[in-house]
């Protein structure tokens, strides 16, 4: 069974850091797209960062303007996302994702990010 958790979230400072995870069972993340996304309230689902299935190159939305740094560790099949200099419009529910080839795509449950000015 194919699954993804989310852990990480929390409150922060505006300019503090987090660290988000992902854990990937069922599947070997290194075989897929896999990356994350965000929610903010009354807001359109966006893409935050990502990993290529073809090659593992990485994509970044170009509001992380350098802030975000989007990491895996193959040997425990998870995911991550360094934030750095977050600011209040980074407040979120943040969601891994994994596409499929098949339209077989899977989502983990989220982890709310908040920033506070």
């Amino acid at each position: 069974e194919v699954q993804l958790v989310e852990s990480g979230g929390g409150l922060v400072q505006a300019g503090g850091s987090l660290r988000l995870s992902c854990a990937a069972s069922g599947f070997s993340s290194d075989d897929y797209a896999i990356g994350w996304l965000r929610q903010a309230p009354g807001k359109a689902q966006e893409g935050v960062a990502c990993y290529s299935s073809s090659d593992g190159s990485t994509y970044y939305a170009d509001f992380v303007e350098g802030r975000f740094t989007i990491s895996r560790d193959n040997a425990k099949n998870t995911m991550y996302l360094q934030m750095n200099s977050l600011k209040p419009e980074d407040t979120a529910v943040y969601y891994c994702k994994r596409w499929g080839y098949y339209g077989d795509d899977y989502w983990g449950q989220g982890t709310q990010v908040t920033v506070s000015s």
